[in-house]
């Protein structure tokens, strides 16, 4: 393992690991660590070369840059290894050269929170911690659940109650022991951190454990090297919480250290307008180290957080690479899933469709100082997770559009040919117009 250390983001204190250290003594939570490596011993470990020649296709490929002792066994469910998957459709409408889409609705349990749950259950039992707890919308829970059931871990969940159904299922289905928090999800976050203190289980929350963003990192670095080491103009991220754009960022800077790339994407932010503290911050030059929480309410419940737990890595990594915050409404959010669907074949849950409403939006030159996109620029959007994981949510964006079925009647008389082929050309048409309309007003 090439863990060196752990730097407090807002004091720059050091610390080495330690069970129970999560965050810097003097700064309390918003101090959340930055694990630091020794990247010339990383280089010499790990080159690209040498992963191209290497068969396992998972995250775990990546382990010299990992927290995690090569002797410790890690998740055989084969989290990573999602596909980059190239959208020359959705390039055209929004007018970029060439736009890219990670998959991570492909992942084990359909987010890439599955990421950060495998290095969580990995540094635990490393630690020797055989509960693991979490407070989470759904998404990371479902991870830190299916993840804890394939390697035999006890998860602890505290979800608020507004979690979708399917989210909560999952919990159930994976054997996690579930607390269903009647209040949101900053208040189930307190809860599970009263928890951490009084039976010691080990914390995986976002913003407090330093590691899960290592794990979420490795989105980034999978990104890079299916580009050819060739890092793109713009990498869009929906946020809430914080701790996935830190991590891209993370991710990049690592490459970027190693000589695995040659310059740093813009990254944006994307944001629900009913949960935008990170975008206020910005537009308002506010510290989100005393900035105080919102009241967030948004459709796309993953990215919904009252105060971003890791706001203070997410701040920086818009400012330090020249990108952007972006906000959009829950209407622009839900009907990009179904434009995202039928134009890409990707299924988006809300949360993922921001980042491509936040797209639209940029694109429209609609957002204050936040820089535009060039006719040159190769774009990557994070799709973080599946639309499986929220029918309600999808099925409002479809209502939007007004997309329904066709009613047919059974045997040879309800298909009738002429119907049928009048019907289908309507919906064509339709699909052009809105394609059109689209392009001129995104």
């Amino acid at each position: 393992m090439f863990l060196t250390g752990l730097l407090c983001t807002v004091c720059s204190d050091t610390y080495q690991p330690a069970p129970g250290r999560y965050v810097c003594d003097r700064c309390g939570e918003v101090g959340t660590l930055d694990a630091r490596y020794d990247y010339a011993a990383i280089a010499r470990a790990l080159t690209p070369n040498g992963l191209a020649a290497d068969p396992d296709r998972s995250m775990w490929r990546y382990r010299p840059l990992l927290p995690v002792r090569s002797d410790v066994a890690v998740s055989a469910l084969g989290v990573g290894g999602t596909p980059l998957i190239e959208a020359e459709r959705l390039a055209e409408r929004w007018g970029v050269e060439r736009l890219w889409i990670k998959d991570e609705g492909r992942q084990p349990t359909a987010s890439l929170k599955d990421r950060a749950s495998a290095v969580a259950l990995a540094r635990a039992a490393q630690e020797g911690a055989g509960t693991v707890t979490t407070a989470s919308t759904g998404n990371a829970a479902a991870a830190l659940a299916g993840l804890a059931a394939g390697t035999g871990q006890m998860a602890v969940i505290f979800v608020p109650h507004t979690a979708p159904e399917a989210k909560v299922a999952q919990l159930l289905a994976y054997g996690a022991f579930v607390m269903l928090v009647e209040g949101t999800y900053d208040d189930a976050f307190r809860l599970c951190q009263e928890t951490v203190d009084r039976f010691g289980w080990y914390n995986r929350n976002t913003g407090i454990n330093p590691f899960v963003g290592e794990g979420k990192k490795t989105v980034a670095l999978e990104i890079v090297e299916q580009l050819g080491w060739e890092a793109p103009d713009a990498v869009f991220v929906s946020v809430g919480d914080g701790s996935i754009i830190g991590g891209v960022h993370k991710g990049l800077r690592d490459a970027l250290k190693l000589g695995w790339i040659d310059r740093m994407p813009r990254i944006y932010g994307v944001q629900a307008a009913g949960s935008s503290y990170l975008v206020e911050a910005w537009l308002n030059g506010e510290d989100v180290r005393t900035k105080p929480p919102v009241n967030a309410s948004t459709a796309a419940d993953s990215i919904s957080a009252d105060l971003p737990r890791d706001r203070v890595k997410a701040m920086a990594a818009v400012v330090e690479t020249g990108g952007g915050w972006v906000v959009v409404d829950d209407e622009a959010i839900l009907e990009m899933i179904p434009i995202v669907s039928a134009d890409s074949g990707i299924f988006p849950e809300p949360a993922a469709a921001a980042a491509f409403a936040g797209l639209a939006e940029v694109v429209a030159g609609s957002q204050e100082r936040v820089p535009g996109l060039a006719a040159s620029d190769r774009v990557v959007v994070i799709s973080t997770g599946s639309g499986l994981k929220d029918i309600r949510g999808v099925m409002r964006g479809i209502d939007r559009i007004g997309a329904v079925p066709l009613p047919v009647r059974p045997g040879p008389d309800g298909l009738d040919p002429t119907e049928i082929s009048a019907r289908m050309e309507q919906w064509i048409e339709r699909l052009r117009k809105r394609s059109e309309n689209d392009r001129s007003d995104p």
